[in-house]
């Protein structure tokens, strides 16, 4: 992903013909230790020979800290993400696109290292130069607004998340996307208890997925499963008795499959629970 965002920006690679550090292309065999290793070393040898302010220098280790990512040591690409981005907004300034692909990096970043209060930082920064620039309902200003929704969730901001998921699906031009934006708003709406907008939006996304997949596809199922258990969670027992029922049913049509073999054990396990909640105990047992 980083290398890409790098293309995309625009950034000189760090083995451009135009550097003047020797290139730093994986030879073959090299593990992702190994390359890690030898991304190291060109960074260093372009703080040497370029200067921490070059762009290649930049690059590289914006190049190191995605590495550090892959890998799985996510402290060392945290620490070298922020330090790119201090260098980055320096020279390039703290809204300049090439500043802002770093700052995409770091927030990712504090995400994969469960810290989503600091990436919701990273996420508003970007929502509002991408705002700026792009206007609201460009692809990438909306992407930035569902992971600031996201990260406002996780940090336990309910409201600003529920109101930056409504204004990303308003502005979303795709449908799977405002699929995706209404699962999230879901679920949000759940944590502050708000059980029949949750009902409403997942109502949304089953019939959509119904119309777009079918009945019997993994992905409806999920969404039809998640319904069934919002209904329990609002005390709408013959509702979600209905909906599970159904989903379970569903789910036996398309048993083949093995990931709906195993997510149709779990909606029989809460269609169980749902019936012996509402006293239909004999229906309950009938299911184990």
């Amino acid at each position: 992903m980083w290398r890409t965002l790098l293309r995309k920006s625009g950034f000189p690679t760090a083995s451009s013909p135009s550097s003047r550090a020797p290139s730093t292309e994986a030879g073959p065999g090299q593990t992702p230790a190994m390359r890690a290793a030898s991304l190291e070393r060109t960074l260093n040898e372009h703080i040497e020979q370029l200067g921490h302010d070059d762009s290649r220098t930049i690059t590289a280790r914006n190049n190191l800290a995605g590495k550090y990512a892959q890998i799985g040591r996510r402290d060392a690409a945290v620490s070298q993400f922020e330090q790119a981005l201090a260098e980055a907004s320096r020279v390039f300034g703290e809204d300049h696109p090439q500043t802002d692909v770093i700052r995409e990096n770091l927030a990712w970043s504090y995400e994969d290292a469960s810290r989503p209060a600091e990436a919701a930082y990273q996420w508003e920064t970007l929502l509002n130069h991408r705002d700026r620039r792009l206007g609201p309902v460009s692809a990438d200003t909306v992407a930035a607004r569902a992971r600031l929704a996201v990260c406002y969730r996780k940090s336990g901001r309910y409201s600003a998340a529920i109101a930056h998921f409504e204004r990303a699906i308003e502005d979303s031009a795709v449908p799977e996307e405002r699929e995706d934006l209404r699962i999230g708003l879901s679920v949000a709406f759940g944590a502050v208890g708000r059980h029949d907008d949750t009902i409403q939006q997942l109502r949304i996304v089953h019939a959509q997925r119904t119309r777009r997949l079918g009945s019997k596809q993994h992905d409806t199922l999920v969404i039809q499963h998640r319904l069934g258990r919002a209904y329990n969670q609002a005390g709408r027992s013959g509702e979600a008795i209905d909906t599970l029922g159904s989903a379970y049913r569903n789910g036996i049509g398309a048993s083949g499959d093995p990931e709906i073999r195993m997510l149709t054990l779990k909606i029989r396990r809460d269609l169980a629970g749902a019936l012996s909640a509402a006293g239909r105990h004999r229906e309950a047992a009938n299911l184990f």
